[in-house]
């Protein structure tokens, strides 16, 4: 099993009143990939309500490194980077497996 944790820093303008828009948007986006995606088996997005830097996580199962590159280049995902790009002024993220 492999894990895929992403945090986003948020533009401005997806920050504050517009978070939760923000938050449902991309949870909608990335939900769906569910039954798309081969071997993506759970994924989430949720706000930090503690602060610092990073505003949103986004965690992931695959049930294999190779489903997790197929994941990345999937040309659904690839969409999404593009929706996500707009929002995020920055990024940082781990993967590991158990």
């Amino acid at each position: 099993m492999i894990k895929h944790i992403v945090l986003w820093e948020l533009k401005e303008e997806a920050k504050g009143e517009k978070l939760e828009n923000t938050i449902t948007l991309l949870q909608g986006k990335f939900k769906p990939l569910i039954g798309v995606v081969d071997g993506l088996v759970a994924i989430e997005v949720g706000s930090n309500y503690n602060g610092g830097k990073f505003d949103v996580a986004l965690y992931c199962e695959f049930t294999s490194q190779e489903a997790q590159e197929a994941y990345q280049g999937h040309p659904e995902h690839l969409k999404i980077k593009e929706v996500v790009h707009s929002l995020v002024c920055d990024r940082t993220s781990i993967d590991y497996e158990i």
